[in-house]
C-alpha cells in the first residue's frame, strides 16, 4: 500500500479514536451511564453529540474503515460498512426507542437536528 494511503487510514482511524474517547468524556462529564445494556441518565447532546446521534459507533466505524490502508487489508471496508448497518439493527433503533420514552420532547427535538451517524437523513 502507499504512504498516501496508509496516512489517509491513519488519519481515519485517529478521527474514529477521537471520537470514541470524546464521546466517553462527555457522557463522563454529565454523568451519563455508557453501559449500552442499562438505562440511560442522561440525555449527552454537546460535545461530538452535536454532531453525531452516536459518536461512540461512527468512532468504532471509523477505526474499523481506516485500519484497510493501514493494515492493507480491503476487508476493512465492507466490514466497516457490515458493522455500521448492524449496530444499527440490533442497538441504536433499540437505544433511540429508549431515549424517546426516557426524554420525550428532549430527545425528539435533539433527534430532530442531529443525525444519526455523521451525515445523511435526519430522523422526523
Amino acid at each position: 500500500m502507499e504512504p498516501f494511503a496508509r496516512a489517509i487510514g491513519g488519519l481515519t482511524m485517529a478521527a474514529g479514536l477521537g471520537f470514541d474517547i470524546a464521546a466517553m468524556f462527555w457522557m463522563h462529564r454529565q454523568r451519563a451511564n455508557i453501559l449500552p445494556n442499562r438505562a440511560a441518565t442522561a440525555l449527552v447532546t454537546t460535545g461530538p453529540f452535536a454532531v453525531s446521534r452516536n459518536p461512540i459507533y461512527l468512532g468504532n466505524a471509523l477505526l474499523i474503515a481506516g485500519a484497510a490502508p493501514v493494515l492493507d487489508n480491503p476487508w476493512f471496508l465492507p466490514a466497516a460498512v457490515i458493522a455500521a448497518f448492524a449496530v444499527g439493527r440490533l442497538a441504536i433503533r433499540r437505544e433511540e426507542a429508549h431515549l424517546a420514552v426516557r426524554f420525550g420532547d428532549a430527545w425528539r427535538d435533539y433527534a430532530k437536528r442531529t443525525p444519526r451517524w455523521l451525515i445523511g437523513r435526519r430522523r422526523g
